[in-house]
C-alpha cells in the first residue's frame, strides 16, 4: 500500500491526475499485491507543484523530478525495486512529454519502520496488514456468488 509522492516544477505534467493515477498503479502492478480494496483505496500517488525557483541541482539547472516511493518494510524484494524505479522514471518521462527527462528523474525508495505504517488510525504491524488483506480477502471469496 505504498504512497507515493511526485515533486517537479509546475507545468512540468499536463496531466498530473493521470501520472498521479499511473504512479499508484504501477507500483501496486510491480508489488503483485492482490487487487482488492484494502491495496486499490490506500496505493495513492501526490503530485506536487514546486515554483521553479524552488528547486536546482549545483548548475542551477531545476528541470528535475523527485518520486519517493513509501512501502512497509520489506514490500519490494531487489527486482521490485529495480522494475518500480525504471517504470516511473518511464512514467515520469511520458507524462512530461519529454524522454530526457528519464535522465533527470530520481526516484527515492523509503520503507517505513515495522509498526510504523499508519492505516485506519493504527500503527500496522506487517503481520496486522498481511492479517487484513486475509480477512478482505476470504470476505470477498464468500461474497463470490458460486458457479
Amino acid at each position: 500500500m505504498p504512497m507515493i509522492d511526485a515533486y517537479a516544477a509546475a507545468g512540468t505534467f499536463a496531466d498530473k491526475h493521470k501520472l498521479a493515477v499511473d504512479l499508484a498503479t504501477a507500483v501496486m502492478t510491480v508489488e503483485q499485491v492482490p487487487d482488492i480494496p484494502m491495496f486499490r483505496k490506500n496505493t495513492a500517488a501526490f503530485v506536487h507543484d514546486l515554483p521553479v525557483d524552488s528547486l536546482a541541482n549545483v548548475d542551477g539547472d531545476s528541470t528535475y523530478v523527485r518520486v519517493q516511493v513509501l512501502t512497509n518494510a520489506g514490500a519490494l524484494d531487489r527486482d521490485k525495486q529495480l522494475a518500480v524505479v525504471r517504470q516511473l522514471t518511464d512514467i515520469v518521462a511520458a507524462a512530461a512529454g519529454d524522454p530526457t527527462l528519464a535522465d533527470r528523474t530520481w526516484v527515492l525508495l523509503t520503507e517505513a519502520a515495522e509498526g510504523g505504517w499508519g492505516l485506519w488510525g493504527h500503527a500496522q504491524t506487517n503481520a496486522e496488514l498481511v492479517g487484513a488483506a486475509r480477512a478482505q480477502l476470504a470476505e470477498l471469496a464468500k461474497q463470490a456468488p458460486a458457479q
